[in-house]
């Protein structure tokens, strides 16, 4: 969506702050432990669905995407990598493409920030009920107070740009394993509803979107 905009307290806490956190990994300065493991709150959320499978909660790991017009670039740019096999160094180098295409003051502009992407690892509750029930709520929590709540729809790619990109995007950072894309669905998710849901004055169910 061109004139989507996410709220700016969403935005800041999800994007801008871990891109900070990103770039100073890339970079190779010293984080500790604590303040890593709490970056990753943005990263994790439980996606909760409903459906065949009982009303379910799941922790799945979600990125930003580039809008459609840079999607071929980015994923050029990630399969070279990929392509040139797993060695020494070879996470780093993926962190700075990463940052790059993603994480870099620059690539802000590349990005659809109405839409997050995932992969589907496990093929269980998840899988079952997001084939009859496309509804979905990420719920983020980062302690000890801290809390967001996206509400929308899945879209499941089984192959396609978005299904390869979700996947080299994963791999270019982890041990890559072509041959594992085609078992591992790619997941959309169109953002309808932002709320926060926060212990504070201005949280506790309090819609931004």
């Amino acid at each position: 969506m061109s004139n989507f905009e996410l709220p700016q307290k969403f935005f800041k806490w999800a994007y801008e702050d871990r891109a900070t956190m990103v770039r100073k990994l890339a970079a190779g300065e010293k984080v500790q432990p604590e303040t890593l493991f709490l970056s990753f709150t943005r990263h994790n959320p439980v996606f909760i669905s409903n459906g065949p499978a009982g009303l379910n909660g799941s922790v799945k790991g979600v990125g930003f995407v580039p809008k459609k017009e840079y999607l071929q670039e980015t994923l050029d740019a990630y399969l070279r990598h990929i392509d040139s096999g797993w060695r020494e160094g070879y996470s780093q180098e993926g962190l700075k493409l990463l940052v790059t295409h993603i994480w870099s003051p620059e690539a802000k502009t590349r990005l659809d920030f109405s839409i997050l992407g995932s992969l589907e690892l496990a093929r269980e509750h998840s899988w079952v009920n997001f084939q009859s029930n496309k509804a979905v709520t990420l719920v983020f929590f980062e302690p000890p107070v801290v809390s967001f709540e996206v509400r929308g729809e899945i879209e499941i790619f089984e192959d396609g740009p978005y299904h390869m990109f979700l996947n080299a995007q994963h791999d270019v950072y982890h041990k890559p394993n072509k041959e594992r894309w085609a078992s591992r669905p790619a997941y959309i998710v169109h953002i309808k509803e932002i709320y926060d849901n926060s212990a504070s004055k201005d949280g506790f169910g309090t819609r931004l979107l």
